[in-house]
């Protein structure tokens, strides 16, 4: 029942009927659209919001402790290590080469910003309190994922190392990448002035925030029902990959916040980050590193299938059993 109460109040939810909205006037073929400039200015907002409000957080808590600690480094450590998982489960269940079947894997063991922006409106919404450090770790599991596959494809596939290619990777889309730099130095910034930051800023990071959020899923949902189109030539196995594989990391990382000792709201989202997949920075690093992979397959995957799914239907999940097991 409390399952149905949340999936219910989250459909009900005006940023995810933005969503939903946006899947229909794609797939109508409506010209209703978000100029560019735009979704990337809400993008922007969306990561300075969330990585500013984090910050503050944490220097609102009276210490940094070892569970601190610990929780950082297991969410860094699923990073690196789920990527090998994914990439066993699609060999062993799709026809997929090596490279595309290690790019897929990147996906779903790095993370979705978006998701995790939707499932902290959903926490505030049901007034659901979670820590600050939540953020750090966010920032930190874009890369060890990255990382890992370029290590899986190499070793299966010699033919795929390109070592300039690489070197600009690690110089350009780790590094110094944008989305992680904002998040990371809105984090560091909120940390710095605390309080009386928050209340010279809320104004602008927190009352719109709903709003801006709405309108950016909007603009998702254009983006994902373009998305489908891609979808007509997928196998039924690996669709179903895109479904169960969040639910294996979302095992792992309910699991995990258990045994860190997380409350409910930093356990959810937790959980949310180790079952999202990123449709943003990944693709990006693969298609610098491993050109031979195929676009067309891990992109609609990790934007047409697990997005909307965490989106609609995860997300409630998720807290439903962060209630029961945390």
């Amino acid at each position: 029942m409390d399952i149905l109460h949340s999936l219910a109040q989250n459909f009900l939810s005006p940023a995810i009927l933005f969503f939903v909205l946006g899947i229909i006037a794609g797939v109508i073929k409506s010209d209703l659209e978000i100029p560019e400039s735009i979704s990337r200015y809400l993008s922007l907002y969306l990561m300075m919001a969330i990585g500013f409000k984090g910050g503050v957080a944490i220097a609102n808590t009276p210490d940094i402790n070892g569970e601190v600690l610990a929780a950082i480094g297991a969410g860094v450590a699923f990073g690196f290590v789920q990527p090998f998982l994914g990439y066993a489960l699609l060999r062993w269940t799709t026809k997929l080469d090596s490279p595309t079947a290690a790019a897929v894997a990147a996906h779903y063991g790095s993370i979705s910003m978006v998701t995790f922006a939707t499932a902290a409106a959903f926490l505030k919404v049901n007034e659901v309190a979670y820590a600050g450090y939540i953020v750090a770790i966010l920032a930190l599991m874009e890369a060890p994922a990255i990382i890992s596959a370029l290590f899986i494809a190499h070793r299966a596939a010699p033919s795929t190392i390109h070592e300039q290619e690489t070197k600009k990777l690690f110089n350009r889309e780790i590094f110094t990448n944008g989305s992680i730099l904002l998040l990371f130095g809105a984090f560091i910034i909120g940390c710095l002035t605390g309080q009386s930051g928050m209340d010279k800023m809320e104004g602008f990071l927190v009352t719109p925030f709903q709003g801006i959020l709405a309108l950016f899923l909007l603009d998702m949902g254009l983006l994902v029902a373009r998305q489908m189109t891609n979808l007509r030539a997928f196998t039924l196995p690996l669709v179903l990959f895109g479904i169960y594989m969040p639910l294996i990391g979302a095992a792992i990382g309910l699991a995990m916040s258990s045994a860190l000792g997380m409350d409910v709201g930093t356990g959810m989202l937790f959980t949310v980050l180790c079952a999202s997949a990123s449709y943003i920075a990944v693709p990006a690093a693969m298609r610098l590193a491993l050109p031979e992979a195929q676009a067309s397959i891990y992109v609609p995957m990790s934007l047409a299938i697990t997005f909307p799914f965490n989106v609609m239907i995860g997300i409630p999940l998720y807290y439903s059993m962060a209630l029961k097991f945390l």
